[in-house]
This record gives structure tokens, sequence and C-alpha cells, in this order.
């Protein structure tokens, strides 16, 4: 009987090669969506992939697909992948490791000769991260219907870049890859993805099978009084609106995530205008980031956050505006790939433990078309969107072993 297995050492060595591209000199990555450095991944992955005598395509989003053909091609493939871009100052796992380890997967059961009835394909998504081109998961939410790429073709990047401009460079940076339409059928869909997040390091436990995504919520608030002289302006004369903000968000960070261990609650942007250091602010905008896996239970917190800004702006005699900017769904993944996963880690004698991805990630998307799911590895101290992000190597491989299990009994089964 074959021993089934990854090539460890290759898959190693290709995440240092691929972690050149865009190195910092702190030791993280810049390859940020539809640069010269993401360009360059892609293309080392597309040469790849020839050389191996595999299928290259790509989508009118620059979703970047790898397929190896089974014994009947009709049949929707499984599709397994992540992202290759990165955060500006990003890590060298972040993506990157579930793309690397799809392809060591696909590699291995070629190398293995393994027959599978329908055809398995590696995918890099186009934009997963956002830091450059908003939002982010431009590729999975264009390849499901979820969003129309056409609202995107006017955006203008961080750095000033058009995205129009941008991705038909990419697109044509790959004319060797054969183009195809959006929203191509699935078998299922398997994501591969350092944890980002302290859980699984500290419970000293491999592999996290991850059974949904908390549903995310940006709210912008904005708290309007009047402006004044820092000086000559009494309390009694005060109409502040930095007082009812910061009455507002301590009450809010009170209540909510200490009453729910599950809840999310950030404030990751604040400015005051007009900006003056001895002016009383006419208005106070800040962001509001909420998540929960339970659609209900984010209604009530976003319901709480907006009876809380208006009472505070009210005591200070202020107004207050609460705009929902942006609304990801929660996910369930499916139950079938849930456990196909937790068997292939039993088979491989790994420690595994089921849990809620706190992020949004591409298979977010997938849940919506196909059976999908995730499988985390454990990152050093929980860090991510970090140069210092590190995944030991025995967690790279456990996480590889896993997916390549997971890919060939999804692969094997009837249609």
């Amino acid at each position: 009987m074959i021993k089934v297995d990854i090539n460890g050492e290759r898959l190693l060595d290709r995440m240092r090669v691929f972690a050149e591209i865009g190195a910092t000199p702190a030791g993280g990555v810049n390859r940020q969506a539809l640069s010269d450095g993401d360009r360059a991944a892609r293309r080392l992955l597309c040469d790849l992939a020839l050389a191996r005598g595999f299928g290259v395509f790509q989508d009118r989003m620059a979703n970047l697909f790898v397929r190896r053909e089974g014994r009947n091609p009709s049949r929707p493939p499984v599709l397994i992948g992540s992202h290759l871009d990165s955060q500006p100052t990003g890590g060298q796992f972040d993506g990157a490791l579930g793309t690397l380890s799809a392809f060591e997967v696909l590699e291995s059961i070629d190398d293995l000769a393994i027959e599978t009835d329908g055809p398995i394909e590696v995918v890099a998504w186009t934009n997963e991260e956002g830091s450059r081109f908003a939002p982010g998961v431009m590729g999975s939410m264009a390849f499901t219907g979820t969003a129309d790429p056409a609202a995107w073709q006017s955006l203008t990047g961080a750095d000033g870049a058009s995205f129009a401009d941008e991705l038909a460079a990419t697109l044509a940076a790959l004319p060797e890859a054969t183009m195809r339409p959006f929203g191509t059928p699935v078998a299922a869909y398997l994501e591969l993805h350092i944890e980002q997040g302290p859980s699984l390091e500290k419970e000293n436990i491999p592999i996290g099978v991850v059974t949904g995504v908390q549903g995310t919520r940006w709210l912008l608030v904005t708290l309007s009084g009047q402006a004044g002289h820092a000086g000559t302006t009494s309390l009694a004369y005060r109409r502040d609106p930095m007082v009812a903000a910061a009455a507002a968000l301590h009450q809010l960070q009170e209540a909510i995530m200490p009453a729910d261990a599950q809840a999310r609650l950030t404030v990751g942007r604040m400015m005051t205008y007009p900006g003056s250091i001895n002016a009383i602010p006419d208005s106070v905008v800040f962001s509001i980031d909420i998540r929960h896996p339970d659609p209900d239970r984010l209604d009530g917190i976003e319901a709480e956050v907006r009876r809380v800004c208006e009472e505070q702006a009210a005591s200070q005699q202020c107004s207050c505006a609460v705009v929902r900017t942006f609304d990801m769904p929660s996910a369930t993944f499916s139950p079938v790939v849930v456990e196909t996963i937790e068997t292939a880690a039993r088979s491989l004698s790994l420690a595994s433990k089921r849990m809620v991805s706190g992020a949004f990630h591409d298979a977010l998307f997938l849940a919506r078309v196909a059976p999908s799911a995730m499988i985390f590895v454990p990152c050093r101290e929980g860090l991510s969107h970090n140069e210092a992000e590190y995944v030991a190597p025995e967690h790279i491989l456990s996480g590889a072993r896993v997916m390549l299990e997971t890919t060939i009994a999804l692969a094997r089964r009837p249609a």
C-alpha cells in the first residue's frame, strides 16, 4: 500500500522562496494585492504548475486556479487554497501557507499517482487582505456572485494606484492562463490558515477544525456638538461631543464583551473636527467593529451601540448619527467537511478542537455556494498581520498533512 504523505522538505523550501517575494527588512512580507510583488508570486505559482503539467486558469478578478484532472473531468472540482497577497507589514504565513500547502497537496497526489474521480484545483484568491484596495476578499466575493466587480473599477488604492489598471496588468502578466467565467461549480472548498489568535498554541493543540466564521459589522458614529474656545467656554456652556464619545465607549466596553465571551467590539479609528488642540471639537467621528457568530446577538449589539451613543450624545446636548458601513453575515461550515477534517486529524494522531473563526476569510463566501470548512494551525503568540508572525515547521507540516488526507477523502466522495 502506498504511504500517503506530503513532501515536507519541498513545502518548507517553497515557503522560504515565496517569503523572499516582497520581503521586508524586519523579516515580514509586503506583497499587497495587484502589486508587482503579488504578480511575481502569481508568476512563480503559474510556472510551477505548468512545469508539472497542471492546467492554469484565471477569471476577470485575477483569481488564479491550478487544476489536476480526475477520472471524470465533468465533475465539479474539490477546491483548495487561500491567497498570496499580504498586509503592508505582513507576515510570511498569512494566506501563503494555505495556498502553498494546497499546491503541495496537489503535487503530492500527483507524485503518488493517486486517482480521484473528480478533479482537484488549487486557488489563489485576489485581494483577500484589502490593505491596498478596499474592500478585502474581492476575489471570492466576485467568484461567488456576492458582489459586482464593476463597482470596484473606479477605486484608487492607498498608494494612489488605479484598481482597474493594476487588475488589467495582473491579468496580462499571465497570458498562459486560460480565462474562465465566475461561478464555476465547486464540489467542496477547503482552506488552511494560521489561527491568527493564541488559543491553539496555549492549549498545545496542533489542529483547529473551523466550524464557521462570526458575523462582522462596521458602524460609523458621528457625534456633533458645538466648537468653542478651550479656555473661555465654561462647563455650563459646553456641547462637547468628545465627552459624549468617551462616556459612550466606556459604557460599551464595560457592557458588551464582559457579558458575552463570543462578542467583539473594537474602536479602530477616531477623528475630531476641526482637530485643534485649543478648541472644543465641533464633531467626533469614530468607527466601531462589532462581531458575533449569532446574527440575532449581532443585531442586539448594534442596537445597544446605537442606544448608548444616542443617550450619551443627548446628555451633552449633542446629536448622534450611526451609519452601518459594512455587513458581513456569519457562516456555518459544512458538517460533512468538518467531520472529514476531524477524521483526517485522528488518522494522523493529531489532536484537534472545533472553533469559530474570529476573522473573515475567503471560505466565508465559498460556504454560500459549496460545502466548505477550514483548518487552523497555531501561530506564535497569536501574532498575525505582523512581520513577527511565525508558524513552527511541525505545525506547517501537520496542517498540510491534514489537508492532504481531507482533500483525497473529499475528491473520492460520490458525486
